[in-house]
């Protein structure tokens, strides 16, 4: 980690990746269903220290009774301990957050019933363990990863505080289970007088600070860009570059809300474009519908079978003529993971990672001739382009990814 001095204490940046989901447990019961089963706490711990060289791992499916049980064993494995600011620290190299995603039931738009994502987060596994408990009493099977719960966002906050924990709103945009996506036109109108006590947004795969920015409720509230990872290939492909005395519970969340020094630095995202549900997409033609107006009804086939994208939706609710970021807004830089490279398949990116040990390197460090070296030419131009923006990105939309292809232009 790279050292700096900021009011005579020695600072850290730091990546972080803080929503990361579990699909089985230790002994294969079934957590996120829709999650790889490779996916379990000690693996995602190992992933993050081995191969992708992140500091800060949020694992967002600890509430379930399986995965405490998992931790446990963890901890008395003896390769990993408590801190008493809070997180798990392993191998001295990552610190996991202890994290929950809870799907709140909301009052929608037009009086239609709504859902929303929220990843909270707590210092110790007790915590967790109290809130586990709590929530079994809203949610019909705890022991799954983001059930349906009774309860919503403006209640929501209260218990999560009385766990001593945070509570970030999840992928905000997306067209299901997101605040701005199915439920609200203003966050505020969910959390009222509690607004004040959200100080971070998930912006989401389909979103960047750009578009985020066209919303004036969001001016003083820090942006996070996470993986949303449901397998092991996944985790990092958006992360947060932070600045900390070191990695714990309570240094991330003095970054989030700015204080001390302690900040977020930069937000390494996709493109937007690459998102699943950046464009409305209409699922008669198949096709994303690209049209200057958000549209309901799609202008090819006049079917109403779309699904509203993210581009479209911040459209629609903006209260903003032009994007203008408060000043202190880290930027927000694109990255491509190495997965989404034409010509970087499986084998390649294994063959890289035996050699240069992480992503981030990789992504961020190497020259053209170190990559070149161990893949070839061609290879080696595909990172760079994809790494300097010289690539087109074809916008995803109703659940399927967008597409790089290589060529000239920026992203």
């Amino acid at each position: 980690m790279d050292g700096e001095k900021v009011g005579g204490i020695e600072m850290y940046e730091i990546f972080a990746d803080l929503h990361i989901h579990i699909g089985r447990s230790e002994s294969g019961k079934p957590i996120k269903i829709t999650a790889a089963k490779s996916l379990n706490f000690a693996n995602i711990a190992k992933e993050c220290v081995e191969r992708k060289g992140i500091n800060v791992c949020g694992i967002i499916d600890c509430a379930s009774p399986y995965v405490i049980e998992d931790i446990e064993n963890f901890l008395k494995t003896g390769e990993a301990y408590e801190l008493e600011d809070g997180g798990i620290i392993y191998k001295d190299k990552v610190c996991i957050l202890l994290g929950s995603e809870v799907e709140t039931s909301e009052k929608g738009r037009n009086g239609k019933c709504g859902s929303a994502h929220n990843i909270c987060f707590f210092p110790h596994l007790k915590d967790i363990k109290g809130f586990s408990q709590e929530m079994s009493h809203h949610i019909k099977n705890i022991t799954l990863s983001t059930q349906r719960s009774n309860v919503s966002g403006y209640e929501l906050i209260d218990i999560v505080e009385k766990y001593n924990g945070i509570l970030i709103p999840a992928h905000i945009f997306t067209p299901h289970k997101s605040y701005y996506g199915n439920c609200t036109d203003r966050l505020e109108n969910i959390f009222k007088e509690k607004f004040d006590k959200i100080f971070a947004v998930e912006l989401g795969l389909s979103s960047d600070t750009y578009l985020a920015d066209m919303i004036s409720e969001l001016e003083n509230k820090t942006f996070v860009t996470n993986s949303d990872a449901h397998s092991l290939p996944k985790i990092a492909r958006e992360y947060n570059k932070m600045l900390v005395e070191d990695i714990s519970f309570k240094e991330i969340v003095k970054a989030l809300k700015n204080e001390d020094g302690r900040k977020v630095l930069v937000n390494y995202g996709l493109d937007p474009k690459l998102g699943k549900y950046h464009r409305t997409y209409c699922d008669d033609c198949q096709k994303s519908i690209e049209t200057k107006e958000p549209v309901e009804v799609c202008p090819m086939c006049g079917g109403k079978n779309v699904t509203f994208g993210v581009f479209d939706r911040i459209e629609l609710i903006k209260d903003k003529e032009e994007s203008k970021s408060p000043k202190n807004r880290p930027p927000y830089q694109y990255q491509i993971p190495l997965g989404f490279i034409p010509g970087v398949g499986g084998k390649t990116i294994e063959k890289l990672l035996n050699t240069f040990e992480t992503e981030m390197n990789i992504l961020h460090k190497l020259s053209k001739d170190d990559i070149e070296a161990v893949v070839g030419e061609k290879i080696a131009n595909n990172i760079v382009n994809a790494r300097e923006g010289n690539c087109e990105v074809h916008s995803g939309g109703g659940g399927n990814y967008g597409v790089v292809s290589l060529g000239t232009g920026s992203l």
